[in-house]
């Protein structure tokens, strides 16, 4: 099958279950104006993470990359009252075409963006302690996603969800040989998945608009059976 087709599926199917919205419109085209890269989540991806944030009961939010906000205001709408979201951006300019993104979705109150190196980031938060999260969105450079997810791990709450994005970098995940750094940084993501036994995670595949990729979901369950344990017989 062709990209044209996933295309055509993906439009498809945000023309009958999304439908047009122009803060979310506004928010790309503002992005776009902005230079900034057009590699946010699809409305199809955008709307899974904003069921994910509702069917999970998800109070406290972190992103980790923000770009222009495209995301953050798909969970950001799903927050009950009193919830709060805190997104992680290096780029002080992307950082700025967010905030304003946020602000015309109304949601300046609710979301929080933090500047620079998300590293620096998640350690200051590990160190200050407070409140854990309920639920990651982990979409940032690929290379360093390793160790965004170990942070992540003490930032979260028993039940936690962390999502994981473009995992699957178009097939070469499979690639042992593969020079590129994002590449490795999801192999290396993986295995460190397979050795990690407070979770329970799986991989899937994805076409679509943004072409072939995957994702990864996560549940931290430091308190539950092995990751990899056989299903119990009869």
């Amino acid at each position: 099958m062709s990209r044209r087709v996933w295309d055509e599926v993906d439009s498809y199917i945000e023309g009958l279950l999304i439908g047009e919205d122009e803060v979310l419109e506004a928010a790309i085209s503002a992005s776009a104006a902005g230079g900034l890269p057009p590699i946010a989540v699809t409305p199809a991806q955008g709307k899974l993470l904003h069921l994910l944030v509702r069917v999970h009961g998800a109070r406290r939010i972190l992103e980790i990359g923000t770009l222009g906000g495209y995301s953050s205001i798909w969970m950001g709408r799903a927050l009950p009252a009193g919830g709060r979201l805190l997104t992680l951006e290096l780029e002080p300019h992307f950082a700025e075409v967010a905030g304003a993104n946020i602000e015309r979705a109304g949601l300046s109150s609710l979301v929080e963006i933090q500047v620079g190196p998300a590293l620096q980031s998640l350690d200051r938060l590990c160190a200050q302690g407070g409140d854990p999260f309920d639920l990651v969105f982990i979409d940032a450079d690929k290379e360093r996603t390793p160790e965004y997810f170990t942070r992540a791990l003490e930032l979260v709450r028993p039940g936690a969800v962390i999502l994981v994005d473009n995992v699957v970098r178009d097939g070469a995940l499979v690639d042992p040989n593969s020079a590129d750094p994002g590449v490795g940084g999801m192999r290396r993501f993986h295995e460190l998945l397979s050795r990690e036994p407070r979770v329970s995670a799986t991989t899937i595949q994805t076409v679509g608009a943004k072409g072939y990729d995957g994702f990864t979901l996560v549940l931290f369950d430091p308190g539950g059976a092995p990751a990899h344990a056989a299903p119990a017989s009869g």
